[in-house]
Formats: structure tokens, C-alpha cells, sequence
């Protein structure tokens, strides 16, 4: 119960914003976005992977392997809608060793806000 919470309010891992997490993408780092499947069709960011939440909590690092990443990928930046859902992934992935996942504060709220491209389909 105490990791849950951690990881709602800060201190399951590393938060980065929008802009830090372009200049991350930038620099080879993937960006996975976790919101359900309508919702990254209505809009998200320009070369977002797509893996809901659900599939990370059934398949954990297998859901993140099963994306095909490159074997140099050192950094996966999560993403959904405002920030809940992408630390609930990061506290799924935590035990993973080959590779670091951040979260992106503020979601594609703080995103769009930030007046970053969004695609939509």
C-alpha cells in the first residue's frame, strides 16, 4: 500500500515536463503513452508508442519488450493524460533493470498546453 501511494504522490520515480521530455525523446528516448485506446486516437504527442495501462499491470516488462524497441533504448518516458495513469505504469516497470522510466508530468494536458504538437486521428 505504501509503494501505491508513493508512486501517486511523487516518489515512485523521476517526473519530468513536456519540454524536458522533448529534449529527452531528442536524445533517444521513447515515449509510451498509456491511456486507453480512444483516447491516444483523439490526440497524442507526434511518435508515442501505444500500451495501455491494463496491458503494462498483465504483462509488465513483457508489455514493454513486446513493443520492439530498440536494444539501445535506455529511457521510456510515460505518458497519459494528466500524470496518474503514466506513474501507476512507472511503479509496474520499477523492478525492471535494462532500462528507466519516467514520468511525464501533467500528461497530455500539460502537452497540448505547452503548445506541442498533437496528432490525431
Amino acid at each position: 500500500m505504501i509503494g501505491f501511494l508513493k508512486s501517486l504522490f511523487g516518489r515512485g520515480g523521476e517526473s519530468i515536463g513536456p519540454q524536458e521530455a522533448v529534449r529527452r525523446m531528442n536524445g533517444g528516448a521513447v515515449l509510451v503513452d498509456v491511456r486507453e485506446a480512444g483516447e491516444f486516437a483523439s490526440g497524442h504527442a507526434r511518435d508515442a508508442r501505444h500500451l495501455p495501462l491494463g496491458r503494462i499491470r498483465a504483462g509488465g516488462v513483457a508489455a514493454i519488450d513486446a513493443l520492439g524497441l530498440a536494444g539501445d533504448v535506455e529511457e521510456v518516458l510515460l505518458i497519459c493524460h494528466s500524470g496518474m495513469r503514466s506513474r501507476l505504469a512507472q511503479a509496474a516497470l520499477s523492478r525492471d533493470t535494462k532500462r528507466r522510466y519516467v514520468n511525464v508530468a501533467g500528461g497530455m494536458s500539460a502537452w497540448a498546453a505547452g503548445g506541442l504538437p498533437v496528432v490525431r486521428r
